[in-house]
């Protein structure tokens, strides 16, 4: 029988370590406020916005896309399997602290002939003829929870389930970013795709003045060789983002699931919309929006119960194990059938195996450290990518308001450039000089607002959008 000073040993090992069971606090102390300028509030959406921040561009076709990719996706369906593993192997941990047996079942006929010697048959033993034997019985063992391990196995669980259910809505919200990320880059391409058409149609245009000016003596041939030059630059431009274009729409039909559909399934419009303003935000809403920030927390849980479990090991371990059975035996002249049941009791306290433990209990101890400080890491990384996309989000607005009214100023000087051109006033350089300048300047703008749209997605996924984080209970309230 293990002696009462074992247990006193084992205890007060345990009441040693008692100090380190609990993880730290994390430090998520953050700014009261970004440094980026935001929208006044009067301007801006409410912060529910955040939730589907996709509606905010008011385009039906990129609602509908990302509402198909969060249905359809390969990469949120498999997220989803990856949640609903989780779940199960949560509920896995705590069912082995339930009674565990299993009832067995077994009969058995034989039939023996005797070819020599005499035959015997006396009760309970026959040497000639048939005899069955049946039995079954269940058998239970079950662990005494008598100092809390079901507990500790719970907290990691629900920190484990809490992080797959995290890492489910932060798949999904990357995904709703992803789509919109390319479905902005296929507009922007078709902006860009037209606007080198509309120069084609251009250059082709002066082509043939020019042409005409060398045969009428009233240009060089120089003129009309360079002219021709830029024709095929613009033909090669065309050929160049129509393959660009088409890559960037297949790669938006894998995203939404659609990948073996036709291209002709995904139009483009060549247009840009307008940039949404986005909901005024403080840096602490980040602890509770950003999915990857929650994850975080959720694996400090997670290894804070592993931590506490591994502190109980130093404690005993009851088991009791009860247990029925029947069985029947019949042979020629002989039956008889019994019942039984029995009950025990073993515990098992560790003793030489405490340096094994010890050691275990420091492992744990210096993951759980990690999880804390990968939580702190998180934090920051939140905030550092949150105020980040705001600045340079304002910066592109400021950028597409300068490059707009420079765009309306240099077409309008192309226009005039080319009209003279056309009516021999203007020599062809003049009016490739204008035209480059209008060209160049609309580029940017088109840029500049393509950019703009993708940098609110960003924007928007910083501050922790594109999941109901309403419907989630907090890890406080978990614990």
């Amino acid at each position: 029988m293990m002696r009462p000073q074992a247990f006193i040993v084992a205890g007060m090992a345990c009441l040693t370590l008692g100090g380190c069971a609990s993880a730290r606090k994390p430090d998520t102390r953050l700014p009261a406020a970004f440094e980026a300028a935001q929208a006044a509030d009067a301007a801006a959406p409410p912060a529910a916005a955040l939730d589907v921040w996709w509606t905010q561009f008011g385009d039906a076709e990129l609602t509908g896309l990302i509402d198909q990719a969060l249905k359809a996706s390969p990469d949120a369906r498999a997220a989803a399997a990856r949640l609903a593993e989780a779940r199960v192997t949560a509920s896995s941990a705590l069912i082995a602290f339930l009674p565990q047996g299993d009832a067995k079942g077994s009969t058995k006929e034989t039939h023996t002939t005797q070819t020599s010697g005499t035959v015997i048959n006396i009760p309970g033993f026959s040497s000639n003829g048939k005899s069955t034997a049946d039995s079954a019985s269940l058998n239970v063992s079950w662990e005494v929870d008598l100092f809390g391990r079901i507990f500790a196995v719970a907290k990691a669980a629900r920190g484990d389930t809490a992080a797959a259910r995290f890492d489910y809505e932060s798949t999904r919200a990357s995904l709703a970013a992803n789509v919109a990320d390319t479905y902005f880059q296929a507009r922007g391409l078709a902006i860009q795709l037209e606007d080198a058409r509309q120069t084609l149609r251009i250059e082709q245009a002066l082509q043939n003045v020019a042409d005409i000016k060398a045969q009428r003596g009233l240009g060089s041939s120089a003129d009309a060789d360079r002219v021709a030059g830029d024709l095929s630059q613009a033909a090669a431009q065309v050929a160049s983002l129509e393959a660009e274009l088409k890559a960037t729409r297949r790669t938006l039909l894998v995203l939404v699931g659609r990948g073996a559909e036709p291209l002709a399934n995904l139009p483009v419009d060549a247009t840009v919309g307008v940039i949404p303003e986005v909901p005024v935000s403080i840096p602490g809403a980040l602890l509770a929006r950003r999915p990857d920030v929650r994850e975080a927390e959720a694996k400090v849980m997670s290894a804070a119960g592993r931590k506490d479990y591994a502190r109980l090991a130093f404690f005993p371990t009851f088991t009791l194990t009860p247990g029925i059975g029947l069985s029947k035996s019949e042979q020629p002249g002989y039956s008889s059938g019994t019942r039984n049941w029995s009950i025990g009791a073993a515990v098992s306290q560790p003793i030489l195996s405490i340096p094994k433990l010890l050691v275990d209990l420091k492992t744990q101890d210096a993951r759980t450290e990690q999880a804390v400080i990968a939580y702190e890491k998180a934090v920051q990384t939140a905030y550092g990518e949150a105020d980040n996309a705001l600045v340079r989000l304002d910066s592109d607005r400021r950028r597409v308001d300068e490059l707009s009214g420079g765009e309306r100023r240099a077409g309008r000087a192309y226009e005039a450039s080319r009209v003279r051109y056309a009516a021999g006033l203007d020599d062809l350089s003049s009016a490739l000089s204008a035209e480059q300048s209008w060209r160049s300047v609309r580029s940017q703008l088109t840029a500049a607002q393509v950019q703009a749209l993708r940098r609110a997605v960003q924007t928007y996924k910083a501050l922790g959008g594109g999941w109901p984080s309403s419907t989630v209970r907090t890890l406080k309230e978990a614990r």
